[in-house]
């Protein structure tokens, strides 16, 4: 996660993690993308916990003003790398589906190191409007969401990316055994 201090900059929190399974961001298609950046309940290395609904009226807002969240490389607004179709809170936590664009250079670079695993992690860029502060942390409660990125070490070991390239005409059974498999190991714990 990276939380934006009262100055609109931000402040980044990278910190390596052990590798951990958790709701895989599936890659078809060659540039289509999809997955959990944000899980509900789950302290992040930070000590923060993002509660269900803390995105809801940022969603809200954007979707009146027809404005979409950002997705960008490792958290750097100089470089966008897609668009995020779909976003949407559920039980889980904050979904996303968007496509990488093939015709920016850093798109298809992402593309790629996410098929050969070397990426693996989704990261979220807010604003905090809401939070309770705790011995460890904080719980975040109301976000104004602004970005989406791909990186390498993300604040929730659980926003990880278990991308696969999926060959045509097995991505929707590609697609539903991952998301069957993450939801097993989500039970399981």
């Amino acid at each position: 996660m990276q939380d934006f201090n009262g100055n609109g900059a931000p402040e980044r929190k990278f910190v390596a993690l052990a590798p951990e399974a958790g709701p895989g961001l599936t890659v078809s298609e060659g540039h289509v993308i999809a997955g959990y950046a944000s899980l509900f309940g789950k302290r992040d290395h930070g000590g923060d916990v993002v509660q269900a609904g803390a995105y809801a009226a940022s969603l809200a807002a954007l979707a009146a003003a027809g404005r979409r969240v950002k997705m960008l490389w490792q958290h750097d607004p100089a470089q966008p790398i897609g668009v995020w179709d779909e976003m949407r809170e559920d039980a889980t936590g904050l979904w996303v589906k968007g496509r990488l664009l093939p015709e920016v250079a850093k798109g298809r670079e992402a593309a790629a190191l996410l098929a050969a695993g070397a990426i693996d992690g989704l990261s979220i860029g807010y604003r905090t409007v809401k939070a309770l502060r705790e011995a460890k942390g904080r719980q975040l409660t109301e976000l104004d969401l602004w970005e989406v990125s791909l990186v390498t070490f993300p604040m929730q070991p659980e926003a990880r990316v278990a991308a696969k390239a999926v060959p045509a005409g097995e991505n929707w059974q590609a697609l539903a055994a991952l998301f069957e498999a993450a939801r097993e190991r989500l039970a399981a714990r």
